[in-house]
Parts: structure tokens; C-alpha cells; sequence
């Protein structure tokens, strides 16, 4: 879901930076070829993802959900010459489809799939995050949070998105989704090791800085 009317969210796509020749191709086959492809990070919310990485110039990138890889790639442009990218995802029908777009652009080799339980994978994972972006199961954010907290890098940044989940987050919807939802935003706006930003970027885009 938008929160801005079509006309000012067609100005503010025309006045950003435009996606590579690279992600538009990746964006048109997620529409014609993938279930559900507005789970698809898109062009504007993209380009915030590269400029936050670019700025952080992160040595190693976690994601939690890896869709098509659109996203991955978005933080991909930032990342520091010798960092990695981690990306878990459950679907096992789209890991080629990622594959194929990580090794036709110039990140491949820093990128490593990971198929299962993002719970289950997290702790097997080396290092420490410098920047973490949590677009999955929404009932397992506050779950995610909790993993990977004391692995963030002081400076270091997590991202999650659709924490406005359609703006059910203001209702008393009662699915399991949006209850978590609400506890998640509360969680970090509450916990005094982070601070945390809620930015109205299409389905509410947080930014969580540890301090």
C-alpha cells in the first residue's frame, strides 16, 4: 500500500535517483513470471536501500527474505569491496531466478544464498551485521530482532519493512500479523540500545540505529 496520492508518488519516482538497466529487467520478470510480485522492494523504496548502503558502506549485509533479490541488489551498490551479502530465504522456486540476476551484475560473488528458517540460519552465521534488512514473515520480526541485536555493529542499521502493514497497525484488527506488528514497533521505539525512525515509505519502512 501507497499512503501518497498517485500523482505525488509518480512526481517523487520522476524527481529520485532511476534503477539500473539491471533491476528494471529483474522487476519485469518478477511481475510477469512471480506470485505476488508487490512484495517486490520497487524502484523508489530500491534506490533509499542503495543510498543507505552506500552511506554505510557495509562490510557484511544480512537480509531476511531475499524474494526475487531485488532488494540485495539495491544494498549490493554500497557494500565495501571485500564485504558479503547473507540472504535467507524459505522459497526454494526462487533461488535460481536470484542466482541468475546476483551473477549478472557485479556482485555475484559476494552474495550467498541461504534456503530454510531464517531462525534456524541466523546463529550459523559468522560476524558480526553491519546492516540488516528484515522483509519476511512478519509474526517472526520481534523474533529476528532479538537474534540479531547483539550482532549489529555500534553505528550499524536495521531496516524492516511494511511495519504499517496496509495501516492495519493503527486498527484493532485482531490477525496474528498485524498484532506483531504493533508489538514490534513498540519493542524498538522502546529499547534504549537503538533509535529508531518509522518513515511512511510506501507499507512504513523503519530505520533502527544501534547505538
Amino acid at each position: 500500500m501507497n499512503f501518497l496520492a498517485e500523482h505525488l508518488e509518480a512526481y517523487v519516482q520522476q524527481h529520485s535517483e532511476q534503477e539500473p538497466d539491471l533491476l528494471q529487467d529483474l522487476a519485469r520478470e518478477t511481475h510477469l513470471k512471480v506470485l505476488q510480485p508487490r512484495m517486490l522492494s520497487g524502484a523508489y523504496q530500491g534506490r533509499l536501500l542503495s543510498l543507505i548502503s552506500k552511506l554505510i558502506t557495509p562490510k557484511h549485509i544480512l537480509e531476511i527474505g531475499t524474494f526475487t533479490g531485488y532488494s540485495a541488489l539495491c544494498m549490493a551498490e554500497g557494500l565495501h569491496e571485500n564485504g558479503r551479502i547473507d540472504t535467507i530465504d524459505v522459497d526454494e522456486e526462487l533461488t535460481d531466478l536470484q542466482r541468475r540476476y546476483f551473477d549478472a551484475s557485479s556482485y555475484g560473488k559476494q552474495i550467498f544464498q541461504h534456503l530454510g528458517n531464517a531462525a534456524d540460519i541466523i546463529p550459523t552465521l559468522n560476524g558480526s551485521f553491519d546492516l540488516v534488512f528484515i522483509d519476511a514473515d512478519k509474526e517472526q520480526y520481534p523474533l529476528y530482532f532479538d537474534l540479531i541485536i547483539d550482532r549489529i555493529q555500534v553505528g550499524g542499521l536495521i531496516i524492516a519493512d511494511n511495519v504499517l502493514w496496509s495501516g492495519k497497525v493503527v486498527t484493532n484488527a485482531t490477525d496474528e500479523a498485524t498484532q506483531t506488528l504493533q508489538q514490534f514497533n513498540k519493542k524498538v521505539v522502546e529499547d534504549t540500545r537503538v533509535e529508531t525512525v518509522l518513515l511512511p515509505v510506501r507499507d512504513g519502512l523503519t530505520l533502527i540505529r544501534k547505538t
